[in-house]
């Protein structure tokens, strides 16, 4: 699919400095980018390669002027801002990448299942009974769709993705590859000949409006009652979300991050990657958690910022590493003290 450069202004709200007519059907980096793609300019670090790039139209900033002669068949688009009107501009993208609809005769749904016409279904998806699908939503291949399940409209299922019995997902949802919802918590109870009986896993998850989770995230659903997350939360991928556990409106978190049962963790938090997170405890709103943290209790301070395994407040934890990356040193000097203390001690006996 080709575009001129004129519609992409228009979309943009943008101006164009070269010819409209510049046509572009890819998007690429403008370190790479060859003739026929688009790409923008926005860090000043890559100022340079604006000079030497293959691709047929740039999205620069209104601010840019050229301190030296561009490509020949480069056009530019200027706009407020630079990244943001490429993000805008992915995600049309992504849209019309995306612009299918139709019912597969290779996929089985069931007869009690309420399906929008306004829908893509691709082959291989599976939808059971009493389960039932919004407008404008897209399930890709191998995807299964449990008892019961209710999703919402404008929702994009990548291939692979498990949506179990009794689960809710929202509107204007994404879920990547390989995601699970609703698999069992991790419950289990020792009896009395030193083994474990599985505890019934019969809640389920609530996903609500706008959040997007990544490829191969797992979220259990609840023992009693609902795992919840809330309206616009953005889960990475590899993330697993025990039973019972609530993340607040808007909160983000980064790959490989697991977080423990019955926790609840406020709105607005940023938690960074393979950060571990004990049960049964209470994140305030707005916390931040820095990579490789271990939470081990309650955070109840909003806005706090952690950082160390057990994490504490992340100013105390850089001061202490300080100290501690010098240890070796002061080793070094309570030695030498020691010895010359030694030797004063020979002198005076």
């Amino acid at each position: 699919m080709e575009f001129s450069a004129k519609q992409i202004a228009d979309l943009l709200e943008g101006e164009v400095h070269g010819s409209e007519t510049a046509v572009v059907n890819t998007l690429a980096k403008i370190e790479e980018a060859e003739a026929k793609s688009l790409t923008f300019l926005a860090n000043p670090k890559y100022t340079d390669y604006i000079y030497t790039t293959g691709a047929t139209v740039v999205i620069v900033n209104k601010s840019f002027a050229p301190e030296k002669p561009l490509p020949a068949d480069c056009t530019l688009i200027k706009v407020a801002d630079a990244y943001q009107s490429f993000a805008k501009l992915l995600e049309f993208y992504n849209e019309v990448v995306h612009n299918r609809e139709g019912i597969s005769k290779q996929a089985f749904i069931s007869d009690s299942a309420t399906v929008h016409e306004k829908t893509y279904i691709a082959p291989g998806v599976v939808i059971d009974d009493a389960s039932s699908v919004g407008e404008g939503t897209k399930i890709y291949g191998s995807s299964v769709i449990g008892r019961n399940v209710k999703i919402g409209k404008n929702c994009l299922l990548q291939p692979g993705v498990k949506v179990l019995d009794n689960c809710v997902v929202g509107d204007n949802c994404t879920l990547h590859a390989g995601v699970v919802i609703g698999s069992d918590g991790f419950g289990f109870a020792p009896n009395s000949e030193n083994q474990y009986n599985k505890v019934a896993q019969i809640g389920n998850v609530i996903i609500e409006d706008h959040v997007e989770i990544g490829a191969n995230t797992s979220i259990d659903r609840a023992t009693l009652g609902s795992t919840i997350i809330r309206k616009g939360v953005k889960l990475d991928n590899l993330i697993q979300v025990a039973h019972n556990v609530e993340i607040g409106e808007n909160t983000v978190i980064a790959a490989q991050t697991g977080i423990a049962g019955s926790t609840k963790i406020g709105k607005n938090c940023m938690i960074g990657g393979q950060v571990g997170i004990v049960g049964h405890i209470t994140i305030a709103d707005e916390v931040k958690i820095a990579a490789q943290s271990g939470i081990q209790n309650s955070v109840e301070e909003k806005g706090k910022i952690l950082q160390g395994s057990p994490a504490f407040s992340v100013g105390d934890y850089k001061r202490s590493y300080v100290m501690f990356r010098g240890l070796p040193k002061l080793n070094i000097t309570v030695k030498q003290l020691q010895d010359q203390v030694n030797q004063i001690l020979q002198k005076l006996g």
